[in-house]
């Protein structure tokens, strides 16, 4: 009888641990079920976000490549439009700039650079306004400055001629000494952008193509040019950033000023290394002009 107290009670041990054990058993595998499916549900979910990377990436890079293409298409155009003689429509589209159109347009240009202080400040100025302009280069300048010349071209501005010296006792001795100056730019351009027939065609008289003690010579180096399948061209507004003005404020008024109410503007201002005052009062001349309703073109406009 004792016996049988004692194998029941062991009996009883043993039962209580199979349940403690099943019991285990159960938690452990309902924990292992929830760990598990946590463990799914993060997976599913890395692999969907990794798809969803994957898919971004591959639009991000499609679209980059798209940039790319129309970049280089676009700066193919460049290309076909600097190596190609002008039309004599496309001179009188020039030369005859400032009549009006019936359409509000603004031309942005820019003398006597590329300087590697102001020019840098200026393009990255019209790269975030999505502006198009035309520099008016100098040879000695960009020579020194080639990657500027790049740039500009790059980013779609027109490279236009400005001779090489400024200096008017040479540049204005003859016509053959104008042709010369322009030549020796264009070789410079030339050589920079690696394009064997790049020709601006067009050519800013220093001081204006006008009036002073050079005008007489002018006038036989603008028909010379003409000869030469060259046009010419001045403006008719102006910042005066070149006459001594002292404030951004100040320049802003004088294009305001001598804008007036043409409906073709043809704007002077410099990017010579001294000229920073003209990078800090353009982002106010772009935003004034665009108030006004103008559009902005450069000269790859009119060819």
């Amino acid at each position: 009888m004792y016996d049988l107290v004692i194998v029941r009670k062991l009996n009883k041990k043993k039962v209580a641990i199979l349940i403690i054990i099943l019991i285990l058993l159960v938690v452990l595998s309902t924990l292992s079920g929830i760990k598990y499916a946590d463990y799914k549900r993060k997976k599913a979910y890395e692999e969907s976000l990794a798809k969803q990377i994957e898919e971004a990436e591959r639009i991000k890079k499609e679209e980059e490549e798209k940039k790319e293409r129309q970049r280089k298409e676009q700066i193919q155009s460049y290309k076909n439009k600097v190596t190609q003689a002008l039309t004599e429509e496309q001179k009188e589209n020039i030369l005859h700039i400032y009549r009006s159109t019936g359409e509000k347009r603004v031309f942005l240009t820019f003398d006597d650079g590329p300087s590697n202080s102001v020019t840098p400040l200026i393009l990255d100025v019209l790269k975030e306004y999505n502006v198009k302009a035309t520099f008016f280069v100098l040879g000695t300048n960009a020579k020194y400055n080639p990657e500027l010349i790049k740039r500009e071209f790059e980013e779609g501005h027109y490279i236009a001629n400005h001779g090489y010296s400024h200096k008017y006792s040479e540049i204005y001795s003859s016509p053959e000494a104008t042709l010369e100056e322009y030549c020796i730019t264009e070789s410079i351009i030339r050589e920079i952008l690696e394009i064997q027939n790049f020709s601006s065609k067009l050519f800013r008289f220093p001081g204006g193509s006008n009036g002073g003690y050079y005008d007489e010579a002018k006038q036989n180096s603008k028909a010379y040019l003409r000869e030469n399948g060259i046009v010419h061209l001045d403006w008719n507004c102006l910042s005066k950033d070149a006459e001594g003005a002292k404030t951004k404020e100040e320049l802003l008024q004088n294009i305001i000023d001598t804008m007036g109410e043409k409906d073709s503007v043809i704007i002077l201002m410099h990017d010579a290394s001294d000229k920073i005052l003209t990078y800090e009062m353009l982002p106010s001349l772009i935003t004034y002009l665009q108030e006004k309703g103008y559009t902005f073109k450069n000269i790859y406009d009119l060819l």
